[in-house]
């Protein structure tokens, strides 16, 4: 399949008759607003530092991860969690009852959750027995009403990436959206395909600041894409959907890039002692090569091995239910001291 991507092709018919809600403020994006009276948005006037509207295109905040991330601000759309950005892709491009998308199981749930959210049918291509795509396979379940193609690489719940060579066949050979989640990326020695952006018009990436950036309490989510896919997304987000509070804690973390290495590093580093220390968990089947900040491992009785960490006082993800992931559970790396809590309830299990 030759790749004729055209975004018109995508867009659903209302979205693009659609003429978004707009603010007085959007208005004057290109002025320098220090000196003048905002008497348009019906706001309390006395000043408390969030008694006015937040900034409902970011720009500080997408300013600095322009420059970071080496893009231009109109390549980004900022939202309420990555799952408001992924939501929104299902809203802008997916016809209710008509379109489908593609998603690669055992991957994150919400997907599938958003696919039935929004009447959109999710057909599911299993990975391979090494979680990795099964290209012929997948390209075999796209048709004509095919729109999105979601990848997670760093896969959650399996921590692998996947192999350049099939993101790059689906990207050339796809001519619908290729959505690659990148929450835990930061995590892996990988390069992130934000730095292909320009090369192909259907990739799209997420991001998140709730991971490495350990932010998952402002909600914040971030999608990198072309400036046209980008355009389309902002004519239906909500006007304010990343709130004042978001903003200035997301640019205070932003701000501190050598903070931020040390937490990742000190993750990775605590994710390789945890994988030595696994070795000899001797109800521990199969640990599976990870490049996120968790560890996934099949172990004898799953649900027994929850129950019983559970008991101890110590939460983690039972996955067996998820396909190919029978009897496993995910441990999400945490602090040292977090760690050899783990370890010690891990081995006294051993016995």
């Amino acid at each position: 399949m030759e790749n004729n991507f055209n975004i018109n092709n995508l867009v659903r018919e209302n979205v693009k008759q659609l003429k978004p809600y707009s603010s007085a403020r959007d208005e004057f994006e290109d002025f320098d607003t220090a000196d003048m009276i905002f008497l348009d948005a019906n706001e309390n006037p006395f000043e408390n530092g969030v008694n006015r509207y937040p900034d409902p295109q970011q720009m500080s905040v997408k300013g600095i991860l322009a420059k970071q991330k080496n893009v231009k601000t109109n390549q980004i759309l900022l939202g309420n969690g990555s799952d408001e950005v992924l939501d929104l892709l299902f809203r802008a491009f997916c016809e209710p009852k008509t379109d489908n998308v593609i998603t690669l199981p055992p991957t994150y749930g919400m997907y599938g959750v958003l696919a039935n959210i929004n009447a959109v049918e999710n057909k599911e291509v299993l990975l391979s027995q090494d979680f990795q795509p099964q290209i012929e396979k997948i390209m075999e379940a796209v048709d004509s009403t095919t729109k999105i193609i979601f990848l997670c690489s760093p896969n959650n719940p399996t921590g692998n990436s996947f192999s350049d060579e099939s993101v790059a066949y689906l990207l050339k050979n796809f001519n619908g959206l290729v959505v690659i989640d990148e929450a835990y990326i930061d995590f892996s020695k990988k390069e992130s395909w934000i730095n292909e952006l320009d090369e192909y018009p259907n990739l799209v990436i997420t991001q998140t600041l709730s991971k490495a950036y350990g932010l998952a309490g402002i909600r914040l989510g971030i999608c990198y894409a072309s400036a046209k896919v980008i355009s389309v997304l902002n004519k239906i987000k909500p006007p304010y959907n990343v709130n004042e509070l978001s903003q200035k804690r997301a640019l205070d973390r932003l701000d501190n890039s050598d903070k931020i290495k040390y937490e990742i590093e000190s993750i990775i580093a605590q994710r390789e002692d945890l994988l030595k220390v696994l070795l000899n968990v001797n109800f521990a089947k199969k640990i599976y090569p990870t490049e996120a900040n968790f560890i996934l491992i099949k172990v004898d009785d799953a649900n027994k091995r929850y129950d019983e960490l559970i008991a101890k006082g110590i939460v983690i993800r039972n996955r067996t239910t998820q396909p190919l992931c029978d009897n496993c559970l995910r441990l999400t790396v945490g602090t040292e001291i977090e760690n050899k809590k783990l370890i010690a309830a891990l081995q006294s299990l051993n016995a």
